[in-house]
């Protein structure tokens, strides 16, 4: 029978809908920030972070989005509404605002925060999750969002994918905006509107039918919309709108710009997307994957009013994406792209007995200060079988054996673990090397 003094264990379990990252998950997360930074390096970006915990204010828009009843918000004991920051656009408004006058530009500014929301937990959808961010500010031209879907697609090149595995649907809300105006919508719903239609391929035809007629809009207008959502080719968008009109020439000229990078295999024209966020003002973009099992891997575009929106004194025109590191993992899983990442370091530093534990340290750090990884075997009266399963477990490179004999005369013994990609043979007994040979 267990004591009842015995005390109860407590749950291991992280919190629902969150993550633990053990050295074997955060090798993948390291990866995967690797690659968002490297693209962002290369595209021009600046890295840029604010704090997690932000004003409730900042996300409490009244156009219906699903993000904010799903905020993770609460007032703190000096009686402030707070939450969790559910995206980060608001936190880069917010930034962008703050430094006024003395920001120039264009700015080219990204992001990974952690970002949290209480939704339904699904595959690829989790209550926290890291998103790369990267955003534009200060060009009002198409050439700002070519640029970022250049970027985003850069990326998914660079960890194995290519235009037969993911593409970007692309649209812009000038198209579904221009429709509603000749049908006598009022500008002050389309925002509304946007929010509803968004939820398209995840509720069924009636019940988005049924919350358009909820907005007050009659049947023929929402008829309208929905005739207008299925359109899926550029030829089939300028015999309703014409081919003059401002979001035809300014589609054109995106798909021909992606052209110019290289991605017109890519991208598509697809009006059924319209993102959920009430702040898009022109142009946004999706990025699927092309067997339709998994949710939208990343999303943008442009939201030049949203400064306004927060009380600055002008318009900043700007654009950017959201890139989560949830579904990308199922995607790379799914084909067969996951890297392997085992646990790595350069040499694992193992003195002969404990009076040796001195030159072994001073071992250590002169290849730590060469630069290398290194590790040392800490615990004492280690035997050797011991210390060669430390060292396939750390994924040492080399053995480096400090002992009294060689130490004498200013030598170590290095052992090759992986010489040629492939484990060494345990008879290999090492390579005597003075220690001004040793890095």
């Amino acid at each position: 029978m267990a004591s009842t003094n015995a005390k109860a264990l407590i749950d291991t379990e992280p919190v629902q809908g969150t993550r633990d990252f053990p050295p074997e998950e955060m090798r993948f997360r390291t990866f995967l920030f690797n690659h968002f930074r490297k693209v962002s390096k290369e595209f021009g970006f600046e890295e840029y972070d604010a704090p997690m915990l932000e004003s409730e204010k900042l996300y409490t828009r009244k156009a219906g989005e699903e993000i904010v009843q799903q905020m993770y918000n609460f007032t703190t004991k000096g009686g402030h509404n707070v939450a969790l920051r559910p995206e980060m656009t608001p936190s880069l408004a917010r930034l962008v605002i703050q430094k006024g006058q003395s920001l120039l530009l264009p700015i080219k500014w990204f992001s990974i925060p952690q970002c949290w929301r209480y939704e339904a937990i699904t595959r690829g959808r989790r209550r926290e999750h890291f998103q790369w961010n990267c955003d534009i500010l200060g060009v009002p031209s198409i050439t700002a969002e070519a640029e970022l879907i250049a970027a985003a697609i850069t990326f998914l090149s660079n960890v194995g994918l290519t235009a037969k595995d993911v593409g970007f649907k692309i649209n812009s809300r000038k198209l579904l905006q221009t429709v509603l105006l000749k049908a006598g919508v009022e500008q002050a719903q389309f925002a509304p509107v946007c929010v509803i239609v968004d939820k398209i391929e995840k509720v069924e035809r009636a019940e988005i039918v049924d919350m358009l007629k909820k907005l007050g809009l009659d049947e023929s207008v929402v008829d309208t919309i929905l005739t207008t959502l299925a359109i899926k080719t550029m030829e089939e968008m300028k015999t309703v709108v014409g081919e003059d009109a401002d979001v035809v020439k300014e589609l054109t000229e995106l798909f021909n710009l992606l052209g110019a990078y290289g991605f017109e295999d890519w991208v598509v024209f697809d009006a059924s997307v319209v993102r959920g966020l009430a702040y898009y003002t022109g142009v946004v973009f999706e990025c699927f994957d092309r067997a339709g099992e998994l949710r939208a891997i990343c999303g943008g575009g442009r939201y030049d009013n949203l400064m306004q929106t927060y009380g600055h004194n002008r318009a900043i025109p700007a654009c950017g994406f959201g890139f989560g590191d949830c579904v990308i993992k199922e995607l790379l899983m799914v084909k067969g792209l996951m890297p392997s990442l085992e646990a790595e370091v350069q040499d694992l530093v193992i003195p002969f007995n404990e009076t040796m534990r001195r030159p072994a340290i001073e071992v250590a750090q002169k290849l730590r200060d060469a630069g290398r990884s290194v590790d040392i075997v800490l615990k004492s009266k280690q035997s050797p079988k011991q210390s060669f399963s430390y060292a396939d477990r750390v994924g040492a490179v080399r053995a480096i054996f400090v002992a009294p004999s060689e130490w004498a005369n200013q030598s170590v013994v290095v052992k090759n673990l992986r010489a040629d990609g492939k484990d060494r043979a345990d008879g290999d007994r090492g390579t005597v090397t003075l220690l001004a040979d040793l890095v």
